[in-house]
């Protein structure tokens, strides 16, 4: 079981605008069968985790907002309840425990943003970062990570608009 960051991201390093868009993103074309895509990502993975603007935006932008997998959203903010999801201001160490319990072997997905990433990887708990990066540049925005890293490039792929990689995390 490993803790993958599985995001796409612009050339520059964010993952959204100043103001909480995808729009960049959504507009690439990419091959959900191809390499490092969406849907087999999925697949391997039994739970996941988001912050509070995350959750928003699939919530103003999914009529269906989030499928069967136990996803844990990282807030202070109150939301309405759903089913599969559970909001918590827990640390992130009591979140990856409560992750791994029900994941059923399976590998555990950050979501997003960067600063629950980083939290994650301050916690010793990030074991791998993939990123899709998409042919745009924003400027400003989210950084993808907002804090220093190390990662070793483990795989690279194309994936029509995108450039794919799948980074480990070095201890």
């Amino acid at each position: 079981m490993a803790t993958i960051y599985y995001t796409g991201c612009t050339l520059d390093g964010f993952i959204a605008t100043d103001d909480h868009s995808l729009d960049w993103l959504t507009s690439r074309d990419i091959d959900e069968d191809g390499p490092m895509a969406y849907p087999a990502f999925s697949e391997r993975t039994g739970a996941c985790v988001m912050g509070a603007n995350t959750w928003q935006w699939i919530l103003d932008h999914d009529e269906d907002p989030w499928g069967p997998k136990p996803t844990w959203v990282v807030t202070h903010r109150e939301f309405a309840p759903t089913q599969q999801v559970r909001f918590t201001d827990d640390d992130v160490r009591e979140v990856h425990a409560q992750m791994s319990e029900v994941a059923d072997g399976k590998d555990l997905w950050i979501v997003g943003g960067g600063e629950l990433v980083g939290q994650f990887h301050d916690a010793g708990l990030l074991d791998e970062v993939w990123l899709q990066y998409a042919p745009v540049t924003l400027g400003s925005g989210a950084r993808v990570l907002p804090r220093h890293v190390e990662l070793r490039l483990e795989e690279v792929a194309r994936n029509r608009d995108f450039l794919c990689g799948r980074y480990s995390v070095v201890r």
